[in-house]
């Protein structure tokens, strides 16, 4: 989870004119994380150990003014904090995922470390990462190479994340938007046949503290809330399964319109619809809680364009 297991402050009711303790923390929290995104360039502060100069002479260089490498390291990468070998498995996500780099597409680990100026361990563990995506494949005598669309773990959610936000962003987006209307409402119904009252409170705080960031015009800690909020749903139903797609849900939030916005912009009617979701799980209401998880999707506008508005029993 996101905040809560960290947080073990309870919300306090007793003055309605106050930020609660667990909504003052979230919102602390949320602001001293933002602060740790990798810009551009960051990969070429750390050093390659200079290969002998007949291998220099022998190994095409990657830097030209057209190359794949040269222009991906220009626009800068995504990478979130995740130091050298995750901006790398990131830079090379991206451009394979966008078609800089395309099927077939051989990749030698000397190049890419001459280009990003990386030892060969790090190249080494980034290839494995990739592979376990299904991103690369790697074979004696052929070595590495990309592979095609249909190999790769689509539900990985770095790889919706880079979807998202490349050249596939449309199709990404409608697609997340589908899978999130088949999911969430059916496990809105789950959770309403758990009492779980430690879950059910803790939607209740992810409320108050997106009501709290929402007033103070704090994206990022309703972002967060908001994340926490489906994360905690997913988990009181009960499945297993659903579970192990909560990864998934969390990359659409992600990507819903932007890298700090949720299932909509902060605003009074996605408010309104997740506390009617946490009071019909309260109130063990099923149908209540998987229509206002519709209504909820709804909200979203990438959503609205490929589901009907659910109809009111």
């Amino acid at each position: 989870m996101l905040f809560t297991k960290d947080l073990k402050g309870r919300v306090s009711r007793a003055d309605k004119g106050c930020v609660s303790t667990l909504a003052h923390t979230m919102m602390t929290a949320a602001r001293t994380a933002d602060s740790g995104l990798a810009g551009s360039g960051e990969l070429d502060r750390y050093p390659y150990p200079e290969a002998p100069a007949g291998e220099r002479a022998a190994t095409r260089a990657w830097g030209g003014a057209d190359s794949e490498l040269g222009r991906a390291s220009r626009r800068g990468s995504a990478s979130r904090g995740r130091g050298l070998h995750g901006q790398l498995v990131q830079q090379l996500g991206q451009m394979i995922v966008s078609g800089d780099l395309g099927a077939d597409r051989p990749l030698v680990p000397e190049e890419i470390g001459q280009r990003f100026e990386v030892s060969r361990t790090v190249v080494r563990e980034s290839l494995r990462v990739l592979e376990a995506k299904g991103l690369v494949s790697a074979r004696p005598n052929v070595g590495t190479r990309v592979r095609p669309v249909s190999d790769w773990n689509l539900l990985d959610p770095d790889i919706i994340e880079w979807r998202a936000f490349g050249p596939q962003r449309d199709d990404q987006r409608r697609e997340l938007a589908e899978l999130r209307w088949t999911i969430e409402p059916l496990a809105a119904r789950l959770a309403a046949g758990h009492d779980r009252d430690d879950i059910q409170q803790r939607l209740a705080d992810m409320v108050e503290i997106m009501g709290h960031a929402m007033g103070q015009g704090d994206t990022i800690t309703f972002s967060r809330a908001d994340a926490e909020f489906h994360a905690l749903l997913i988990q009181a139903a009960g499945n297993r399964m659903l579970e192990h797609l909560s990864g998934i849900v969390s990359a659409a939030l992600h990507v819903s319109g932007g890298p700090v916005t949720g299932c909509d912009r902060p605003g009074e009617t996605s408010l309104a619809h997740h506390a009617r979701i946490a009071d019909a799980l309260a109130s063990g209401d099923a149908g209540a809680a998987e229509a206002a998880m519709r209504q909820l999707l709804v909200v979203h506008p990438d959503v609205e364009r490929v589901v009907p508005a659910p109809r009111e029993h």
